[in-house]
């Protein structure tokens, strides 16, 4: 299939994105309205209570992982067999995308359930990824620097995490705007093309650079491992071991000031969701002309999709240095400003969790179902090549409504998180007693705003 022709099939764009089987019939105005009042609640309860941030004590080791370099560079080399093996399903296999593992393996079982689990496990993605591996077959290619240390170019401080922002845009493009972005074949071409990209970057600039900055995803998994309750730590030798369970969000109050693009890139990944859930709604049909009854499909909206999910970013962009000025002004310390970033990270994890939930239970079904057969041979390695997919539960009301309570808890949860990380970020690092809280108050009324519009999205009626 030619590059230009996926472009002319839209019929299998949404393979991967969930459809509203159930208009909700809950009081959503009462849930939207108490949403707000939970957030608003939380802040107040935090300022009477909360007045210097705690890091819980050490702990006992809970379990201990012995992982030396052999260890990670095998997991990495397992890790980037699996993903060879999925690019070749994706050029050999059926080109039917509910059957090919390589589109359900990458949308469904990494970008949505890796996602869930780094947040419960820790950014596990760095011991794991196929990087590792991928470095050190391409070192040992003539001509090419032995030590993984030595890189081509020193990489440019200025650059920071840019380079994550732009891939992870055009990663975002892909999913969300292309039309074909479950189509096999494509989506084999493109990540054989980013493979090439990453190994270029790790020459270029050295691995620990470019993975650090310049790989999206090692910088989104990190991201999402900073709101996982469990310590993990690296002994000598490279011993792992889980030190500690503490809070939820709790290495949020540890981390150091972020550049401007870090900040860039958090906000990017909220916003790139959020657009997501909004370009189905019937607003959003409405105000592009179009009946949302009768979906055009991706390829007529490309363009004004494009300009809509840019222009949730740039609005993204705007909000946060309004906020950011309103409390650099009270607070009088430019100290300040960088609570808001750090409590916006469990936000975009409650919106990535609520908008991905229905469409995920249904997905993983599928993907688990295609790695019986991941070449179309006729294998059953797994016995379950008759199985049918059940998605019965996306149209039966009262599995919708415990669908519809998850996703309610996981968007006012990330905001209760948010406010009590905001709150003792600022403490950490400012005393002025009212005038910090007076800082906090406009970006408490962005996550208010915001706990409203994720409640909303959840419950209007979408198109397609």
């Amino acid at each position: 299939m030619s590059l230009g022709g996926v472009f002319w099939i839209p019929e299998i764009a949404f393979a991967h994105a969930g459809r509203r089987g159930f208009v909700m019939l809950l009081p959503t105005d009462f849930f939207i309205t108490g949403g707000g009042v939970v957030v608003a609640m939380t802040f107040l309860i935090a300022v009477l209570i909360a007045r210097k941030s705690q890091v819980a004590s050490e702990n006992n080791s809970l379990l201990k992982v012995t992982l030396h370099s052999e260890g990670i560079l095998s997991l990495s080399f397992l890790s980037l067999s699996l993903l060879v093996f999925l690019v070749v399903c994706g050029f050999l296999g059926t080109r039917d995308p509910l059957e090919n593992p390589l589109p359900l393996v990458l949308w469904i079982g990494w970008w949505v359930g890796w996602t869930l689990i780094t947040a419960v496990l820790g950014d596990i993605w760095h011991w794991v990824h196929p990087w590792h591996a991928l470095d050190s077959l391409v070192r040992r290619l003539p001509g090419v620097h032995p030590g993984e240390a030595q890189a081509s170019f020193p990489y440019p401080e200025w650059l920071g995490y840019w380079p994550s922002v732009i891939f992870f845009l055009i990663f975002a493009w892909f999913e969300l705007i292309h039309p074909s972005p479950m189509d096999p074949d494509l989506v084999a071409t493109v990540v054989l093309l980013y493979i090439m990209l990453v190994a270029s970057g790790m020459l270029l600039f050295g691995k620990q650079n470019w993975l650090q900055y310049a790989e999206p995803f090692c910088v989104f998994f990190r991201m999402v491992g900073w709101l996982s309750p469990l310590e993990w730590k690296k002994k000598p030798h490279q011993t792992l071991k889980i030190h500690a369970l503490k809070w939820p969000c709790w290495k949020l109050m540890k981390l150091p000031p972020i550049p401007l693009s870090g900040i860039a890139f958090i906000l990017l990944a909220l916003s790139t969701v959020s657009f997501d859930g909004l370009s189905k709604t019937f607003w959003w049909m409405g105000l592009l002309g179009e009946n949302p009854l009768e979906y055009p499909g991706r390829t007529v909206l490309m363009l004004p999709n494009t300009g809509g999910m840019l222009g949730t970013f740039f609005i993204f962009l705007v909000l946060y240095a309004l906020t950011r000025n309103k409390k650099g002004k009270s607070a009088g310390s430019d100290t300040l400003d960088q609570s808001l970033i750090f409590s916006i990270i469990p936000i975009a994890f409650g919106y990535h969790f609520a908008h991905y939930l229905p469409n995920f239970l249904v997905d993983i079904q599928y993907t688990f179902i295609s790695l019986t057969d991941p070449l179309a041979m006729g294998w059953d390695l797994f016995g379950v090549k008759d199985w049918e997919v059940r998605s019965s539960f996306l149209t039966h009301h009262q599995s919708v409504v415990v669908i519809w309570y998850l996703q309610i808890s996981g968007i006012v949860l990330a905001h209760i998180a948010a406010v009590i990380v905001a709150h003792l970020k600022t403490l950490e690092t400012a005393s002025g007693g009212d005038r910090v809280i007076l800082s906090q108050i406009p970006s408490t009324l962005l996550m208010i705003a915001y706990t409203v519009l994720g409640l909303w999205l959840l419950s209007t009626p979408i198109a397609a």
